[in-house]
């Protein structure tokens, strides 16, 4: 049978915060889990917690049915007893030690020999040959991250835990790192925990997902389910979901519903369920722009016009008033090809099929 990581605990900080949890995580193969939210949220004091690094005040954590945390019998497993390699933000390397020395420091129960070869192998998987004898400080910041990765892989943990393992990168080191990492785990089979704040680790990186807000796990399960198919409003601007906007149940036929929201109507799949209103929720990138006399057949035609224009790397984000707010992300030669300008009109299209509702209790 897989392992799986059960965790139900609360720890509360002294005059701060608490912080819940409740996941059961099936581990198969190089399974990853990846524990999403805003900075402050709870995840890294969750990941902790797993790790044996913090000591929730009550709960239950079991991994492939040892038992690491028990508040009713005051069983807790310490850190270096749990089978699991851990990654800290900061890596942590130790500046004294070479590369070598580093990924060899936790492996003093293997013989000499076998040490060296673990090491060395440690050193291919992660490209980091032929710099085994410099120091941390010698190394660039994604040669840093690979070695203290390669450090929480040489004991061969059965899980693996990773905390924002590519924060402080530049954006093309964490791409480069990133899918790196997923070859990586996925040539070794290791299952894996890892906790992040952009949305980019979870759709690159992740078999599932828990999105954690204010100390709470609001929902949790394989990420395409989660990310199609949010089902707390919170959840799905964290997954980033342009618009999330409470509307009024109008009708309901033939497997739709049509919700008011101002003075706009909207057309979308019924999920069932719904009550007098629902949130619902658009992504930028599903929301098309025309100026103009418009032919397209898109049944929600909304008439717009434009509020804000915000930059945002190779895309613009044009915020709408169309009775309410909408955003749709559009790149800048389409911008500049519509001639899109703040009080301009618009007319937003936006399939009934794109378009997810949350009902509203």
């Amino acid at each position: 049978m897989a392992p799986e990581l059960n965790a139900s605990f609360a720890h509360r900080f002294k005059d701060g915060p608490s912080v819940e949890a409740d996941l059961d995580l099936p581990l198969e193969g190089c399974s990853v889990t990846v524990l999403l939210g805003p900075s402050g949220s709870g995840k890294t004091t969750i990941l902790r917690a797993l790790a044996g690094l913090l000591r929730p005040d009550r709960g239950r954590i079991t991994f492939a049915g040892d038992v690491w945390f028990d508040s009713a019998t005051g069983g807790f497993l310490p850190a270096h007893r749990r089978p699991m390699g851990y990654l800290s933000q900061e890596g942590a390397l130790f500046p004294h030690l070479t590369v070598a020395g580093n990924l060899g420091y936790g492996l003093a129960g293997l013989a000499p020999e076998a040490r060296r070869a673990r090491v060395a192998g440690i050193l291919e998987l992660l490209g980091l040959e032929g710099l085994e004898n410099r120091h941390p400080g010698q190394l660039s910041g994604g040669q840093q991250r690979r070695a203290a990765l390669g450090r929480a892989l040489a004991r061969r943990p059965a899980l693996l835990m990773l905390d924002e393992p590519f924060s402080g990168l530049d954006p093309d080191s964490q791409d480069t790192l990133r899918q790196d990492l997923r070859r990586l785990l996925r040539e070794l089979g290791t299952p894996t925990v890892l906790v992040s704040h952009d949305r980019a680790d979870a759709l690159g990186l992740g078999d599932r997902i828990a999105v954690i807000e204010a100390g709470r796990v609001l929902e949790h399960g394989p990420i395409a389910s989660v990310f199609d198919n949010p089902g707390d409003p919170a959840v799905a601007r964290i997954l980033g979901v342009d618009t999330v906007h409470l509307g009024r149940l109008v009708e309901r036929s033939e497997g739709l519903a049509v919700l008011g929201l101002g003075r706009a109507r909207i057309l979308a799949p019924d999920p069932g369920g719904l009550g007098d209103s629902a949130f619902v929720c658009i992504r930028g990138e599903d929301v098309v722009l025309e100026t103009g006399d418009a032919h397209s057949t898109v049944r929600n035609r909304l008439q717009g016009t434009i509020t804000a224009l915000r930059p945002e790397g190779p895309l613009v984000r044009v915020v709408l008033d169309c009775g309410f707010p909408l955003s749709a992300l559009v790149t800048r030669p389409a911008c500049a090809e519509l001639g899109l300008a703040v009080g301009g009109q618009v007319t937003a299209l936006v399939k009934a099929a794109a378009i997810h509702l949350i009902p509203h209790y």
